[in-house]
């Protein structure tokens, strides 16, 4: 359950038999909503065949290992890093390193990065198999036991002061070293060797936030595309009121994008609030499954991939009744509160800062601002869940040990993820829960929503 304070929970009580839609008109006049962005269908956009996207895909990575790796390695003093991993066993980061298509390790496999005196980076493998480009082969072909022991001399050979490894307890990103991989590791290395073995976890984690510019150049195409489905779904073309299950609208988002080719990182689901249906202060979630009806709310909650970067994207939609146009006032009025929420949280964006300490700002003004909020936003990336600060969570509105305390980087993406509750005079002041979540990314001095934000309802008609 989401932690409010009873300050917010007396405050939503003392809202409803106000009527928040006054609050909301008077923040919405204030700080009209920005970069809101209307997209109608998925037909507008390109989509590349999975062939296609080979080339892009590893122009992309090319640029990463050439360009950013050499940065982070040096950020992070580390002379030389490691990653092994097996076949059926991959490690998390090993997916992001290699060039497509590639769908495992193969046998055992062993990525060695090794920095130079001018800054560049060796790119070099251990294998049985060749990877080719971008990675020269240091070693092919001969047994399991002749690999490890070429691998050992290839380290000693360097004589890389700190040698960086996948072990971590608390990134499971960065944890992709298995223990028996590493005891035969240490087992070919002389003991001066074994003792320069490090965590990698702080390597790894930058590696998987920070994006480079070509990447920021891709992205906005890809969670449009997501937002552009969610727009088809939402609409008459999908939903018949009094027929349609929230189930179907999941589903056709679903098979949607697998028409498009488009890979989901989790089921899609919708659901519906309604008037007479009560939402509570402190419940976490308000909605439900169902047949959906004219005047109910709808919300769905989608995530694709495409060119290697995730998105994590929520929408809201109002159902007309016959003789509506738009949906009514305080339903409006509680959408433009969850536009002012997400500028709060945004405004509190600033390199350095911790991901508590963006929580911390957040709730802040929001309680200053009389709107009942709870904030769980997250970085995205090659995962749509993705190593970072975490900024909140739905079931710990408070701080957030070592995740939480990691802090804002310049060019990095997060899903600006969260709710709101408001009182709808024309639901005889019921709670309605606004659910947003929007990709986007910080530029280091602002954040930028990649292909806009929801700032008017769907409507089905």
């Amino acid at each position: 359950m989401i932690s409010v304070s009873s300050y917010l929970v007396r405050s939503a009580v003392v809202t409803a038999l106000l009527g928040s839609v006054f609050l909301s008109a008077t923040l919405t006049a204030a700080t009209p909503a920005s970069q809101g962005r209307v997209l109608n269908s998925a037909a507008d956009f390109a989509v590349l065949s999975p062939r296609q996207r080979i080339a892009p895909e590893n122009a992309l990575l090319s640029e990463r290992i050439d360009k950013l790796l050499p940065t982070l390695m040096a950020e992070q003093d580390l002379d030389m890093w490691l990653v092994i991993n097996r076949e059926n066993a991959e490690d998390p980061v090993y997916f992001t390193l290699v060039p497509q298509p590639t769908f495992a390790a193969r046998r055992t496999t062993m990525l060695v990065f090794h920095r130079l005196a001018d800054g560049t980076i060796e790119k070099l493998t251990v294998n049985r198999y060749p990877l080719g480009a971008p990675y020269n082969s240091a070693w092919q072909g001969g047994s399991l036991d002749e690999q490890w022991q070429a691998l050992g001399e290839l380290i000693v050979s360097k004589n890389p002061k700190r040698i960086g490894i996948n072990v971590s307890k608390d990134w499971p990103v960065a944890d992709g070293l298995s223990s028996a991989l590493h005891s035969r590791l240490q087992a070919v290395l002389p003991p001066e060797y074994q003792s320069r073995l490090i965590s990698a976890e702080k390597l790894v984690v930058r590696w998987f936030e920070q994006r480079t510019a070509a990447e920021l150049s891709v992205y906005p195409h890809s969670v449009s595309l997501a937002r552009s489905v969610i727009a088809e779904a939402f609409s008459s073309k999908v939903i018949t009121p009094g027929v349609t299950h929230t189930d179907d609208v999941a589903w056709y988002i679903r098979e949607r994008f697998a028409q498009l080719q488009l890979p989901v990182w989790f089921m899609p689901y919708v659901s519906l609030q309604r008037a007479g249906t009560a939402c509570a202060a402190d419940a976490a979630n308000c909605g439900q499954s169902g047949v959906i009806q004219r005047g109910d709310i709808l919300h769905t909650d989608v995530g694709i991939c495409y060119l290697t970067l995730c998105t994590d994207t929520q929408e809201m939609a109002y159902v007309l009744k016959a003789d509506e146009e738009q949906a009514p006032a305080g339903i409006r009025a509680a959408l433009a509160t969850g536009n002012r929420w997400q500028d709060l949280l945004t405004e509190q964006f600033v390199v350095g800062r911790t991901g508590n300490q963006v929580l911390a700002g957040v709730q802040q003004k929001s309680q200053a601002a009389g709107i009942i909020s709870s904030t769980y936003t997250h970085p995205i990336g090659f995962t749509g869940h993705a190593p970072g600060p975490t900024i909140g969570m739905w079931d710990n509105q408070g701080p957030t040990e070592i995740h939480g305390d990691w802090p804002l980087y310049s060019n990095t993406a997060y899903a600006i993820e969260g709710n709101i509750k408001q009182a709808v005079p024309e639901w005889q002041n019921q709670l309605l829960q606004i659910k947003l979540e929007q990709s986007a990314y910080f530029d280091g001095r602002r954040v930028i929503y990649l292909a806009g934000r929801q700032t008017q309802w769907h409507l089905v008609r």
